[in-house]
């Protein structure tokens, strides 16, 4: 704060330091640098191995560490040897998943007849890809509708593609596919537009509690029917019983 004419108030004094690592050209490059209130401050010169003052105000501190020899092979050493080997640790350890490739599950949806067929993906990563409706081999937009990508509880993502048929005649569903590929990858899955694999997800228990109330009512409506008929089946028979009797006593 001295050199800095500064007296009192709160300032920062930061450092960083780490290393990199050029994964196509090998290439280690580390640093270590300080900042005060926000302004880079000084930082270490790895291959002239001495400190260089990025203010003048670092000056004195320059001169000092300078002098500590011991520390800035000690603070090089670690900015190269001992962090490429944690760097290097930790890319094997994370490398299943930085670099994995799972394949989605996809399917066609619709919940009934009449409404736009769903094409979903599920269970794919990484993020980037591709998934888009196609006619003819060639991709289209319209009455196609994109939804959002939502995240699955094991990391892994999902998605749609809505694809309005209302003005599609059905002799041209085999002229549709839809298409699912990762960014960058020459392989795609492709899914055809097609009645016979269309899922449909609507509330299969509201179609269970339909066919119930209708099965409940025809059996209703025949227990009343036989009712029905066994009175009058019983009056039928009272009325020429004593039909019957009347001749008799006479």
């Amino acid at each position: 704060m001295e050199h800095f004419n500064q007296s009192e108030g709160i300032h920062i004094f930061q450092s960083a330091s780490g290393c990199e690592l050029n994964m196509e050209t090998k290439e280690l490059t580390g640093f270590m640098k300080y900042g005060y209130d926000g302004e880079d401050f000084i930082e270490l010169d790895l291959k002239g191995l001495k400190w260089i003052a990025l203010r003048k105000e670092a000056l004195f501190l320059k001169q000092h560490w300078d002098l500590e020899t011991d520390n800035i092979v000690s603070n090089a050493k670690l900015i190269t040897n001992n962090c490429y080997q944690c760097l290097n640790e930790s890319l094997i350890l994370g490398n299943r998943t930085l670099f994995k490739t799972d394949y989605p599950s996809v399917s066609l949806l619709q919940k009934t007849p009449s409404s736009p067929v769903r094409c979903h993906a599920t269970g794919f990563y990484p993020k980037s890809f591709l998934m888009f409706w196609r006619k003819d081999g060639e991709e289209i937009h319209e009455g196609v509708h994109p939804g959002d990508i939502l995240n699955n509880e094991d990391s892994t993502f999902q998605y749609r593609v809505d694809l309005d048929i209302s003005s599609i005649p059905p002799e041209d569903w085999a002229r549709y596919d839809c298409v699912f590929q990762f960014t960058g990858a020459e392989d795609k899955i492709l899914i055809k537009l097609d009645k016979e694999v269309i899922k449909t997800n609507r509330d299969e228990s509201s179609q269970i509690r339909t066919i119930v109330i209708a099965v409940v009512s025809v059996a209703i409506a025949i227990i009343i029917i036989i009712i029905i008929i066994a009175l009058a089946f019983t009056a039928y028979k009272k009325r020429n019983g004593k039909s019957i009797l009347k001749l008799d006593l006479s």
